[in-house]
């Protein structure tokens, strides 16, 4: 059988024991309320010595009680800190994020700035250029390297013709449609370019290597001619290519020759310009000697 919900008390020495403290805690503080206010109203001096002993009983408890409650709080406080200071780095890592995306894009915003005025400083400086266009795509898995040059026959691009960039030279036009163009690119092993190396002029043959890099041969024979870090530009001779156009950097050499890396990198170029084709001057003939036979 189930034991009723509601038992008596007394069926619990444990709660008849709890009733009982309670009993006389009541009757206890009753009389000692009782007996403070007959000690204030006969005898205040010894109610007031009442009052302070009382007083000195219950202060530590008074004291530590008070601890425990500002601990408490001041607990509260610190973990609502904590919460509003992990909000408040929540918060400045979304705006350090913004600030780098937007460093980065003014990055390139001031590097594609300075690329288009290089560029137009080129231009500016060659009213006779064709035009200036995009580079549409280049081959970079191929061992033939060409480039689209978006712009062709309407805008007066024609076969031949080099092209450059901002860094240097691309290569020349060997194919022209109507709005586009094929670009033979330097790194093509079809290429062939006459140059010179800046410091002292040393005539040298640049070749396309047909895996991005160019073969540089010195025009003078000689033991270790070429060393790496020189830079050579166009020379103009036998035309085509007009002078002063940088080509490339040696990057290793070997005795005569040396590997180069282009310093126009097509697949890093946006735009290019094409520029007529250039024709050397021919050379003067010789003043005639007075006094000699004709």
């Amino acid at each position: 059988m189930a034991p009723p919900k509601n038992r008596r008390p007394g069926f619990s020495r444990k709660a008849q024991y709890g009733l009982f403290a309670s009993y006389v805690i009541a009757v206890a503080g009753a009389l000692v309320g009782l007996l403070l206010l007959v000690t204030a109203w006969v005898d205040p001096a010894g109610h007031n010595a009442i009052r302070s002993l009382l007083s000195d009983i219950t202060s530590p408890v008074s004291r530590v009680l008070t601890t425990v409650v500002r601990g408490t709080g001041s607990g509260g406080d610190s973990i609502a800190e904590y919460f509003r200071a992990g909000s408040k780095n929540a918060e400045l890592r979304a705006e350090l994020d913004t600030a780098r995306r937007r460093l980065t894009a003014a990055r390139a915003t001031e590097y594609e700035n300075k690329r288009l005025k290089r560029l137009l400083a080129i231009r500016e400086g060659d009213p006779a250029a064709i035009v200036t266009a995009r580079l549409v795509s280049s081959s970079a898995t191929s061992t033939r390297r060409f480039a689209i040059l978006d712009a062709g026959a309407s805008s007066g691009v024609a076969n031949g013709q080099p092209v450059r960039g901002p860094d240097g030279l691309v290569g020349r036009v060997v194919e022209t449609g109507r709005i586009t163009a094929r670009v033979l690119l330097i790194t093509d092993t079809g290429n062939v370019v006459p140059v010179i190396r800046i410091s002292d002029g040393l005539p040298a043959i640049v070749t396309g290597n047909g895996e991005g890099t160019v073969e540089i041969r010195a025009l003078t024979s000689g033991a270790n001619v070429l060393r790496i870090g020189d830079v050579f530009v166009t020379s103009g001779t036998g035309g085509v290519y007009p002078p002063q156009i940088p080509v490339a950097i040696a990057t290793t050499t070997s005795g005569d020759a040396a590997v180069g890396r282009v310093l126009a990198d097509p697949s890093r170029l946006d735009y290019a310009i094409v520029q007529p084709i250039f024709q050397p001057l021919a050379a003067a003939p010789p003043a005639a000697v007075e006094g000699a036979p004709e």
